[in-house]
């Protein structure tokens, strides 16, 4: 049985009705046209499908609807304001941090979270604060030097 489910996607509230057990990452996808998630493992494993529920971070496609009603969801599309990229997404472009770029909106997301919490973290906070975001290309280093390079401009 279908249920309604009001939240706020990337801003603007916006009411769904669907199966109360469908993934979050479907809605996105198919109903709200907001590709930037990835489908990746669909065991929330890879962390590509990452979004912002509330502020933290969440595997959209083991996420149920009926777990999204109430909340804010921040996509990759949401991140950017005015017009101008969010910092991480400018320290992304500036370090190289992707290749196929597949993984790159869930590590943004991941780093997004990461930096709300600690905005002057280790290298080895970044590592653990990333560790459920797989990147098959193996750019993890300069995805590291990309949060860190993210912390400073966002402190600044």
């Amino acid at each position: 049985m279908d249920v309604t489910v009001t939240l706020t996607v990337n801003g603007v509230e916006r009411t769904v009705t669907t199966d109360p057990q469908r993934p979050l990452l479907d809605v996105l996808r198919e109903d709200q046209h907001l590709t930037g998630t990835k489908y990746g493992c669909g065991e929330g494993r890879c962390g590509a499908c990452t979004v912002l529920m509330d502020g933290k971070p969440v595997r959209s496609c083991v996420t149920p609807m009926s777990l999204a009603g109430k909340k804010s969801i921040t996509t990759i599309e949401g991140l950017a304001k005015g017009g101008s990229l969010h910092p991480i997404q400018e320290a992304f472009l500036e370090e190289g941090a992707m290749q196929c770029g597949y993984c790159t909106s869930g590590m943004i997301l991941s780093a997004a979270a990461l930096l709300q919490d600690k905005p002057s973290p280790t290298d080895e906070e970044i590592i653990a604060g990333m560790n459920g975001n797989i990147c098959r290309c193996n750019g993890y280093v300069k995805i590291v030097n990309a949060v860190r390079r993210a912390a400073g401009k966002m402190r600044r």
